[in-house]
């Protein structure tokens, strides 16, 4: 997988709890064990077959540690023979196999060509067609549900991040823009709201992205946090009627930016400590008792 197509993974990761990323991967592991027990027993689980090669006898207990956390697996038990499951194989790549097919789900849904290059990845075999057609289906209703989930209670601060994806449409490959917001409700809570994609960051795409979340419920929000970027400091405006702080993150950049690469590191650590303080006094207090590395080639 390649690394823009991990970004918007890694932006809902790092957005919020990353609750979503470690239910979505629990409930992949879960079905793959559910096929590779299938494939040793000859018939799905309960059912009653001449054609049963083996059985079922009980769970145990596994822990499996991902870049979303802890996941307890429940590991099927067979009566004849023994079974481990092939993802957690060393030098296995299953976890960012897993990570794909789900971002992927996200940008424009999945595809059974997708699934299957990721039950090849995660070392499966005698996988059928039809069981494969099954979990594309299967991932597909729970991100769908996910995406289309209705919106609860309010959220005044709306952070709003985007990253570029390069995705096949018409036979092409093209260039995507793939935005999350994450909101912060009146609890103190971080969740992911919303994932959309579209052909540019224009405010048309921006307005059509911020009214769907209102659709869905969300409402009473006050902040919106973004990279200053005119046609969503025009949508927000609009459709929620709150005002737009640049990122931190963005900011830095820009600021950089006119800083020489050997004065970097020095205006990055004077910048954090500025941001450390917790009023607007005391920010403006340190600035002008922290010590200016570009004073020389910007002199105030």
């Amino acid at each position: 997988m390649t690394n823009d197509r991990m970004a918007l993974v890694e932006l809902i990761e790092q957005g919020a709890d990353s609750d979503l990323v470690r239910e979505m991967l629990a409930f992949a592991a879960e079905r793959m064990m559910d096929i590779e027990i299938e494939a040793k027993t000859g018939v799905p689980a309960g059912a009653r077959s001449a054609a049963r090669l083996n059985h079922r006898n009980g769970y145990r207990e596994r822990g499996w540690d991902t870049r979303a956390g802890r996941i307890d697996l429940a590991i099927p038990k067979l009566r004849k023979g023994s079974y481990f499951p092939s993802f957690l194989e060393p030098r296995r790549t299953a976890e960012k196999a897993l990570a794909a097919v789900i971002q992927e789900d996200y940008v424009h849904g999945l595809s059974t060509r997708s699934v299957n290059d990721m039950v090849k990845a995660m070392g499966a075999s005698g996988v059928s067609k039809s069981q494969v057609s099954r979990l594309v289906a299967e991932i597909d209703e729970r991100v769908n549900a996910f995406l289309a989930r209705p919106i609860e209670g309010e959220w005044p601060y709306l952070w709003i991040d985007a990253t570029y994806l390069k995705v096949r449409e018409g036979g092409r490959i093209v260039s995507t823009a793939a935005i999350i917001a994450v909101g912060v409700n009146t609890d103190g809570r971080r969740e992911v709201l919303g994932v959309a994609t579209g052909p540019s960051e224009a405010e048309p795409f921006w307005k059509a992205f911020l009214r769907s979340l209102a659709d869905r419920g969300l409402r009473g929000v006050k902040l919106v946090i973004a990279d200053d970027h005119k046609g969503l400091r025009a949508a927000a405006s609009k459709v929620f009627a709150a005002s737009l702080q640049r990122c931190r993150v963005h900011w830095m950049r820009n600021a950089l930016a006119h800083a020489a690469p050997k004065q970097r590191p020095a205006v990055i650590a004077m910048i954090k400590t500025i941001f450390a303080r917790e009023t607007a006094e005391a920010a403006h207090q340190q600035w002008e008792q922290s010590p200016k590395p570009c004073a020389r080639s910007f002199p105030s």
